[in-house]
């Protein structure tokens, strides 16, 4: 990687959280300040990325081994980092992306019981030190959360089809909580538990609170 003049902002949270959401607000609000935003979406970002994202989301492919979903999550995140995160970084740009290796530690290194220690070891062989500056991890109660993801999955042919980790047991959902709660304790100047009740728009201020005091590390493009 060569010198990194953008700043990479990332997005996390238990399933129907509304991060996705949060994230598309806060590229608006960046934009509208004048700065270049780049997206990222965890799994699906590249033409690679979507194959992957097919195979990883079907519920039709229960049989995954816990260490293949692993491997497939940074097949598809070393690649969208050759292809997107690191050209725009060395633009100085923004990068937001929808989720990054923290969801890893959460899903496979907490729920799937790889330990964190595994996941970090694969990053490393397949991203080097590529952190994330600042992620914002919205917070919600998990079954209303999952009670979303459920309504969304049955309004949608396409999300539905990408449904196999929302029908994980309510016991792997909380394990995922209870991963993003152990990043925050190990790293609270990186990783922000964002309060997600209440309006997008009231979620949205909290969110701008957290990323506007780095936001003198890059400059409007």
């Amino acid at each position: 990687m060569g010198e990194r003049r953008g700043l990479f902002l990332t997005f996390e949270g238990t399933e129907g959280s509304g991060k996705t959401t949060q994230m598309r607000l806060l590229i608006q609000h960046l934009r509208a300040e004048g700065y270049t935003v780049t997206e990222n979406q965890e799994p699906g970002a590249t033409a690679i990325g979507k194959e992957i994202r097919r195979i990883l989301l079907d519920p039709a492919h229960s049989e995954i081994a816990p260490m293949t979903e692993l491997l497939l999550m940074f097949a598809s995140r070393a690649q969208a980092a050759a292809e997107i995160i690191i050209p725009a970084l060395e633009r100085g740009e923004i990068v937001v992306s929808d989720r990054f290796t923290d969801s890893t530690l959460a899903y496979q290194g907490e729920a799937r019981g790889l330990s964190f220690d595994t996941v970090l070891q694969v990053h490393r062989l397949a991203l080097n030190s590529l952190l994330p500056d600042l992620t914002i991890c919205i917070d919600i109660d998990i079954p209303t959360g999952l009670a979303r993801a459920h309504h969304r999955n049955q309004g949608s042919r396409s999300v539905k089809n990408e449904a196999r980790i929302d029908q994980q047991s309510l016991d792997f959902h909380l394990r995922v909580g209870e991963g993003y709660r152990k990043i925050a304790a190990a790293e609270p100047e990186r990783f922000r538990l964002a309060d997600g009740n209440g309006n997008p728009a009231e979620v949205a201020e909290r969110v701008w609170r957290e990323v506007s005091p780095i936001l003198s590390r890059v400059s409007p493009i």
